[in-house]
């Protein structure tokens, strides 16, 4: 890639919606709203360009915008388009800065198009990273967050037009609390910006290559279903993950609860996993992984549920019983898993302290029994 990027394409949108939502892990929202927004932003004229980390001079501002709220929610409750813009604008008011490029918090689910979508309204390129390398349910769960980004001033914004800017927020768990009580206060989605971080910062703290990384996951699962090849295989191949369960959804239990859609999936084994059972946590993203009452995968590793034929990815918000799926566990980017990083992201911040993280190394990418 030149130092200038490439422009996204609307022949792109398709599989970067498709790596998206395999990188959401289950949740970030359903990638497919924000593609049509983003294809009707091409359509009209608008160009968005993706730009590597080495791009922008040191002192630059970049600004990390994306959704927050519950993904089922965002399914029968469209949004205006502007949200994540509109939040971007008033942290550059209340700082009197000018950003120049915007980044994902995370790449999973929608939010990979959220940050696309702002920067296209904006005039500005979106960087070629996030802060997650997947996707998760807090605010305060981004490598920004946790090396160091400032937690103020921040912004929050519906589709009504409201606004709120948070000026001080003492950390990033505070912001966190605030920013979930006004997105359920809003109808329980909205668009987040961030405080404005230098090029420098983002450079060290950042998920290199996601928009990228998405974009080839996507392909992959196109080529394979035209080639018909068997699509699972495919995927786990350009993504170093491994296979730990094939089975069919017996159970989905979902609840809307603080702002979040908490619940459970268990599924009962077929083929190799016959006479087995898992069962997946959910809160927004898939969380834990048990087979048989053992933990398979657990954040900050990544949790996928593929559909057993076409690949196609499955978000927590469209789990049902009878979906046949490709249960996929993929290593996460190491920044998510130093010590700092674990007390942020893993078991025990989800409320599971007896589960000791244990990562998924790339090269054990072969079936887990």
């Amino acid at each position: 890639m030149s130092s200038s990027g490439y422009l996204l394409k609307e022949s792109d949108l398709h599989p970067l919606s498709l790596g998206a939502a395999l990188l959401g892990t289950g949740g970030g929202g359903n990638p497919y709203i924000g593609m049509l927004r983003a294809r009707e932003l091409i359509r009209s004229g608008h160009e968005i360009r993706v730009i590597d980390l080495d791009t922008l001079p040191d002192d630059a501002f970049v600004g990390e915008v994306g959704g927050i709220g519950a993904p089922v929610v965002g399914i029968e409750k469209f949004e205006e388009g502007r949200e994540c813009y509109n939040a971007m604008r008033a942290v550059e008011e209340a700082t009197g800065v000018r950003m120049s490029a915007l980044i994902s918090a995370e790449i999973g689910g929608s939010n990979s198009l959220e940050p696309i979508i702002a920067a296209a309204y904006a005039g500005l390129p979106v960087i070629d990273g996030d802060g997650m390398g997947r996707a998760f349910p807090e605010v305060q769960m981004t490598t920004f967050f946790i090396y160091g980004a400032a937690t103020a001033p921040g912004a929050i914004a519906d589709e009504k037009g409201n606004v709120i800017v948070f000026r001080k927020v003492i950390d990033m768990f505070w912001l966190e609390r605030f920013a979930r009580d006004a997105a359920v206060a809003m109808g329980a989605t909205a668009g987040l910006a961030s405080a404005p971080m230098t090029m420098e910062f983002v450079r060290r703290t950042a998920v290199p290559g996601t928009v990228s990384e998405a974009l080839r996951i996507g392909h992959t699962v196109l080529d394979a279903r035209k080639d018909r090849r068997n699509v699972i295989e495919a995927v786990l191949k350009v993504t170093g993950g491994g296979l730990y369960f094939t089975g069919k959804i017996t159970d989905v239990r979902r609840e809307l609860t603080g702002g979040f859609a908490r619940g459970h999936a268990i599924l009962t084994g077929i083929d190799d996993f016959a006479g087995s059972e898992a069962r997946i946590a959910i809160q927004n993203e898939n969380l834990v992984l048990w087979v048989d009452g053992e933990p398979k995968v657990m954040v900050p590793d990544l949790i996928v549920n593929l559909d057993l034929d076409t690949g196609e990815p499955i978000t927590t918000e469209v789990l049902r019983y009878g979906q046949r799926v490709a249960v996929l566990g993929l290593p996460v980017h190491p920044l998510m898993k130093t010590e700092k990083a674990l007390e942020v992201v893993g078991p025990k911040a989800f409320g599971y302290p007896e589960l000791t993280f244990v990562p998924i190394v790339a090269s054990q990418a072969s079936i887990q029994g």
